[in-house]
């Protein structure tokens, strides 16, 4: 059996996981890393390790990417695998820290009730055929009311920081998993990412955007458990 620890993106928590979590179960302990605290990647990933087990496979979602293949960096004799989800290793552009930092700005001013991400963020993270199911958007939106302003505000203002020229280092078997309408994160990048890393397989998920885990959440765990009873349980 093999422990998983699971890491989600911004403004995400352990609810990201709901749907996916009944069928990985069956491969071993599972746990979910807490991405609320730290001032930085380097951070997020200092407190996430200071509560993984001994050996694990590291799963990242998004901004979970960056902290899991920081973790990597660090104890690569403890990761037995490490799961990609709709994730890069891009830096964020001017553009896109130049209107992260107004954002955290404007949330700052605010002195008025947090009332989570706006409707038009929920939107542009799912696929334009599920960015009205209230459902779905519900559970976005909760996620980000647990989480509160203040993580807002200190993941906005986080430095994203690209990596790229580290992934041929990676050893440990690699799975990267890309979301066919993801608006956040371009298949481009998902497939660029995949290609540094050495001996890394490929999966897409078609009929979903950026939120994976819950708009496919059943053949995302299938694809995981497949790959971690193949290339894992087995070595």
């Amino acid at each position: 059996m093999t422990a998983l620890v699971l890491l989600p993106g911004m403004m995400c928590d352990a609810g990201l996981w709901q749907g996916v979590l009944p069928q990985l179960n069956v491969t071993g302990p599972v746990s979910c890393g807490d991405l609320s605290q730290g001032e930085s990647i380097e951070e997020m990933a200092t407190m996430v390790l200071d509560r993984c087990p001994p050996a694990f496979v590291l799963l990242g979602f998004s901004m979970g990417g960056f902290v899991a293949r920081e973790i990597l960096r660090r104890v690569p004799e403890r990761v037995k695998g490490l799961a990609l989800i709709a994730t890069s290793s891009a830096a964020d552009s001017p553009m896109q820290a130049n209107f992260k930092a107004a954002m955290a700005g404007k949330l700052r001013l605010d002195s008025g009730p947090f009332r989570g991400l706006s409707h038009r963020a929920i939107k542009l993270s799912l696929s334009p055929r599920h960015e009205d199911n209230p459902q779905l958007v519900q559970q976005i939106l909760d996620m980000s009311l647990r989480l509160g302003r203040e993580t807002w505000i200190r993941q906005l203002l986080m430095a994203r920081n690209s990596d790229s020229h580290l992934l041929s280092a990676i050893r440990c078997p690699t799975l990267v998993v890309a979301a066919a309408e993801d608006r956040m994160r371009s298949l481009a990048e998902s497939r660029a990412l995949c290609e540094a890393i050495p001996h890394a397989e490929f999966r897409l998920v078609e009929d979903s955007g950026h939120m994976l885990p819950l708009e496919q959440p059943q053949p995302l765990a299938a694809i995981l458990t497949e790959w971690i009873t193949r290339c894992i349980d087995c070595r």
